[in-house]
């Protein structure tokens, strides 16, 4: 017997509802997805897809973090650098004096009055070395303590616990710099301060070039972080994110079926009507 002449149970509109539920079943998914912009809204629309796009944002927002703490570190490493070049211009001044004092020209007078002048310079070494800090942590030593410890610091570079660069910053104290008791009360006392300034301004150049080399590694490291920020996001985006033109259209198409399977289930509905011409 034909489902037509079947009344009681309308079969043909039975499935043209069932047809009509899936159509807007998949009209409101891809709607959802225009709406957040993403293809996968719910782990049960790819469950493999999901795994992968939190993985990928894991590392993004890892990377993203390691990149402040780039900046964070080459914040620290201009500091230092701006301390060590203070220094180093105090030094070549006090060199100059130094070289002023060794001239037997002068008198003890006049020693004794460019010495009073390079103990102030000496303590202004002290004082920049004191003042030159980051969150409370002195950089490049402590007059306070002796200056006998250098700074040492493992910086986060990167999304795995391994991703470090360790930095060490060396003392550069008047007493670190072998500068303490600089003495120029004599002519001869002048000659050996020379020197000894000499050897303090090498050691604080050799510092600056250090600090010059971890900058290097810095803007390396940050440029490589920017590079894989970008891939590991495009990645995701590719996995995640929802192809608007795609989507679009197969809502468009969708809508299409959706006023179809209305007139289908109208139709079936009045099919029906037919077995009353069967009593007349």
């Amino acid at each position: 017997m034909n489902d037509l002449m079947r009344i009681f149970s309308n079969v043909q509109a039975m499935k043209a509802r069932q047809a009509l539920v899936e159509v807007n079943g998949k009209i409101g998914k891809h709607q959802h997805r225009l709406a957040t912009g993403k293809r996968i809204n719910s782990a049960s629309e790819d469950p493999a897809g999901y795994q992968l796009a939190r993985n990928l944002e894991s590392r993004k927002r890892g990377l993203d973090v390691a990149l402040q703490n780039v900046s964070n570190a080459r914040s620290i490493l201009n500091i230092a650098e701006g301390g060590y070049q203070n220094i180093m211009d105090i030094l070549q001044t006090i060199k100059e004096k130094a070289t002023q004092a060794a001239d037997f020209a002068l008198n003890d007078s006049q020693r004794g009055a460019i010495e009073d002048q390079v103990g102030e310079l000496l303590n202004e070494i002290d004082n920049i070395v004191d003042d030159t800090t980051y969150n409370d942590l002195h950089l490049i030593g402590d007059s306070e303590d002796g200056g006998e410890d250098p700074f040492t610091g493992d910086f986060q570079t990167g999304e795995g616990s391994e991703d470090q660069m360790a930095v060490t910053l060396q003392q550069a104290d008047s007493a670190a710099l072998g500068l303490s008791g600089l003495s120029l009360a004599t002519a001869s006392d002048a000659q050996d301060a020379i020197n000894t300034v000499t050897n303090a301004i090498n050691v604080v150049a050799s510092d600056v070039q250090d600090v010059g080399e971890y900058k290097v590694r810095i803007n390396s490291k940050e440029s490589t972080l920017n590079t894989q920020s970008t891939n590991t996001e495009a990645v995701r985006s590719s996995i995640e994110d929802a192809d608007f033109a795609e989507e679009q259209m197969e809502v468009t198409k969708l809508q299409i079926l959706q006023q179809t399977s209305v007139s289908s289930l109208v139709q079936a509905n009045s099919a029906p009507q037919v077995v009353l011409s069967l009593f007349q």
